[in-house]
């Protein structure tokens, strides 16, 4: 079935690093694959996206310090936060957008909120930061 499922969250220092992993199902390795994060009393937001020839996007707030990747053969998507901060602290989502053509990266570099009901998401992990 369908299904996307986050792995590697927990604590770390500030200053230190971090590997999520989302391993995917069912057909939902997507062409457009990203990584969402929900920081305490915020509205989600878009942390990365990539598409299936490896082009990234980034919100500014990580840039240079996260990396998203993929694997094509084994469908999981990962993302490499280093130099963490108190800031990075969220629930972090893999998101999945089923569309053939994708606002993911659009939505991340304006810093938008994603609608309802906007592509599949997995269960979430925590990282914590401090």
């Amino acid at each position: 079935h369908v299904q996307l499922v986050e792995s590697g969250g927990g604590s770390a220092l500030a200053g230190g690093s971090v590997r999520l992993s989302c391993a995917a199902s069912g057909y939902t390795f997507t062409d457009h694959m990203g990584w969402f994060r929900q920081r305490p009393g915020k509205e989600r937001e878009g942390v990365a996206v990539i598409d299936s020839d490896g082009v990234t996007t980034y919100a500014n707030s990580v840039k240079g310090r996260f990396t998203i990747s993929r694997d094509n053969v084994k469908s999981t998507l990962s993302l490499q936060m280093d130099s963490l901060q108190p800031e990075d602290t969220a629930m972090y989502y893999c998101v999945a957008d089923l569309a053939p053509f994708s606002f993911m990266a659009t939505m991340i570099l304006l810093g938008q909120t994603p609608p309802p009901k906007f592509g599949l998401w997995g269960q979430g992990t925590q990282v914590t930061v401090s």
